[in-house]
């Protein structure tokens, strides 16, 4: 498959959304790995879900060091409203996604520009992962099963055009697998492709992350 540099193709705005709760430990991990891409249009969207640590000050921190990073404040509402939160701030042409105590290889951004570039049919992307830590978790459907990681869906991961969220009006107010539900629907109606460059690293030795439960 051919390929495209960063100095032959368009440079569209890509809005990268990181919901942040008591993340302290972690956010300069994930921010610096963003900060780092070597794609450079990209805007982040930090959505900070009424933190009790020292979160929103080191996303603050960032934002005035960084004219290329926002910082919204919501009331404690999780995940789902935070990431829809996040989209209503931004202003891309592509909206994706970091989860705040994950991080991003240095192509992530580039590496989904360049694919969807040489594929202008597909309208959204998912898949990616390099795990670090268990690659294994229940099954929502059966609790007492595990199941790969590779067989779940990872919203984190997912990369598509702006259209597509605003016309799916964002992910519902779910306490789990508002991922898979999410993907449900683009499926229905866009065209989806599953990308198996793992940039987007997952880091599943985070005691309480939130995608150590059920998917």
């Amino acid at each position: 498959m051919s390929t495209l540099s960063d100095k032959d193709i368009p440079l569209p705005l890509v809005s990268i959304i990181m919901a942040v709760y008591n993340r302290e430990a972690y956010i300069q991990r994930a921010v610096d790995s963003v900060i780092n891409q070597s794609y450079i249009n990209w805007e982040l969207i930090a959505v900070d879900d009424e933190s009790e640590d020292n979160s929103a000050q080191l996303l603050e921190n960032y934002k005035n060091s960084n004219s290329k990073i926002n910082v919204v404040y919501q009331q404690h509402q999780f995940l789902p409203a935070a990431r829809n939160n996040g989209i209503k701030n931004s202003k891309g042409e592509y909206i994706t996604f970091l989860d705040s105590d994950d991080e991003y290889h240095i192509d992530h951004i580039l590496k989904r520009i360049n694919y969807l570039t040489l594929h202008p049919q597909v309208d959204f992307l998912h898949g990616g992962v390099k795990i670090i830590g268990n690659e294994f978790v229940p099954d929502k459907n059966d609790t007492t099963k595990l199941i790969h990681l590779s067989q779940c869906t990872i919203g984190a991961t997912f990369f598509g055009r702006r259209n597509v969220f605003i016309e799916l009006k964002g992910f519902k107010d779910m306490h789990y697998s508002e991922d898979s539900e999410f993907l449900e629907r683009v499926m229905k109606n866009y065209t989806v492709e599953k990308v198996n460059f793992p940039t987007y690293i997952y880091h599943r030795d985070t005691p309480d992350s939130i995608t150590n439960t059920i998917k």
